[in-house]
């Protein structure tokens, strides 16, 4: 379950940041070659999102099949060319039919969005990765914008809502960058014995500490735990 900002001034930062971003959307990358296009991003899941996707979705959970991609050999733009780093991230990216500039906007625009949210408040950019708000962070990042690796590095330590059993669990202090005022969690041991619980009630930033015997760890509208003492 995700839920997007709708604690105090995290509402205004990534409705203007996805409407900056998009507005810049229309506008040409020189690096493409001169190619424009746009194209509705398909959301990939973000580091957070693969663990919680696994809790919810249960061990019978069917993968969905991808379309075939385009081959390295074919990932031209329409004018111009890619540059190196352009091409290694559209590698095995590409459905077959597709503009490769569309899929490399895609990116691209993942990376303004990333320099836009780091500008205001860098928790809330790693917090967006580790929900998919900003979906396809990390290829963008890997070979985009690598100035943002921090950012992904840190996503991938965090806890999106959902929960999480066992081996996706890792014991510390966390805290909730922009919980809602429904903010709801629970760490419980074996035999479901309740080890920490609580809520946000005023949607002010909180903490938790989840314990080495913990087994399971819930969250609802908390929105993203990040991991006290990483923070940038």
């Amino acid at each position: 379950m995700r839920y997007p900002f709708l604690a105090g001034a995290a509402v205004v930062v990534l409705t203007a940041a996805l409407a900056a971003c998009g507005s810049s959307a229309d506008k040409d990358h020189s690096d493409a070659g001169g190619a424009k296009s746009s194209a509705a991003e398909s959301r990939v899941a973000g580091p957070a999102a693969g663990p919680d996707a696994t809790a919810s979705a249960g061990p019978s959970a069917k993968k969905t099949s991808e379309p075939p991609k385009l081959p390295t050999n074919q990932l031209t733009p329409a004018t111009g060319s890619f540059t190196k780093k352009q091409k290694q991230y559209l590698v095995d990216r590409v459905p077959k039919g597709m503009d490769p500039a569309a899929v490399l906007q895609t990116g691209q625009e993942t990376c303004d969005k990333l320099s836009y949210l780091v500008k205001v408040d860098k928790d809330t950019a790693v917090a967006a990765i580790v929900t998919g708000e900003v979906a396809g962070a990390k290829p963008a990042v890997a070979h985009l914008c690598t100035e943002h690796k921090d950012l992904v590095q840190r996503a991938a330590l965090g806890y999106a809502d959902g929960t999480y059993m066992s081996s996706q669990i890792r014991p510390g202090r966390y805290y909730a960058v922009t919980p809602t005022k429904s903010c709801t969690w629970q760490v419980t041991g074996a035999g479901g014995k309740n080890l920490a619980s609580g809520t946000s009630g005023t949607g002010k930033r909180v903490g938790i500490t989840v314990a080495e015997t913990a087994r399971a760890f819930t969250s609802t509208g908390c929105y993203a735990w990040l991991p006290e003492g990483d923070k940038g």
